[in-house]
């Protein structure tokens, strides 16, 4: 389950058989829009992230509700690392898979131990969704209709990795959100 939740998505929202291309026709009509709405959706996703962390003050960073919970600086890591993850799995049309798992859980868990700072987060993440929008641009109509093999059992829609930049970025920012109000910081933030 851990490495599930290292794609930052739930096997509940995936399909379990191959779609077949004329299904997934029947449902995208307009690529051009949906590689779009997917480049946007990235790109606001970051900026609401980065926007929620920037109201993180200094000495939270690091702080965490108890020894097992991920501080706002981890959060943040994993996040912008996990962007340039999902750029890959668009370009290479391939999901880790068997024997590569380990070594692949290993390198994100790196990456993300390496950045902590506020800016090297902020750098990475810009980097990295901006690879997010350039792999979306070699998808082809075929591509988009392809399911990726998680070796796992169960399959991963195209549409729904081009999704997940966006949906990953927001789903943290509600986990800095509640990291907020356990240190009692119960304002909105606008802006």
């Amino acid at each position: 389950m851990i490495f599930l939740h290292q794609y930052g998505f739930s096997v509940m929202r995936l399909h379990s058989r191959m779609v077949t291309e004329s299904e997934c026709w029947g449902r995208i009509t307009k690529v051009d829009i949906l590689v779009a709405s997917c480049k946007e959706s990235a790109r606001s996703g970051m900026e609401q992230f980065l926007k929620t962390l920037l109201f993180v003050p200094d000495d939270r960073l690091n702080w965490a509700p108890s020894p097992t919970s991920k501080t706002a600086i981890q959060i943040a890591a994993h996040t912008a690392n996990y962007a340039g993850t999902f750029a890959k799995f668009i370009r290479e049309r391939k999901l880790p898979i068997g024997d590569e798992i380990p070594g692949f859980v290993a390198q994100m868990e790196a990456a993300e131990r390496a950045l902590k700072s506020r800016t090297d987060v902020e750098s990475v993440f810009r980097k990295n969704t901006e690879e997010v929008v350039t792999a979306l641009d070699t998808l082809s109509s075929e591509a988009i209709c392809l399911s990726l093999d998680s070796g796992l059992g169960w399959t991963m829609p195209m549409t729904f990795l081009m999704h997940l930049p966006g949906i990953h970025a927001y789903s943290h920012a509600a986990q800095i959100d509640y990291l907020q109000t356990c240190w009692d910081d119960q304002e909105v933030y606008v802006g």
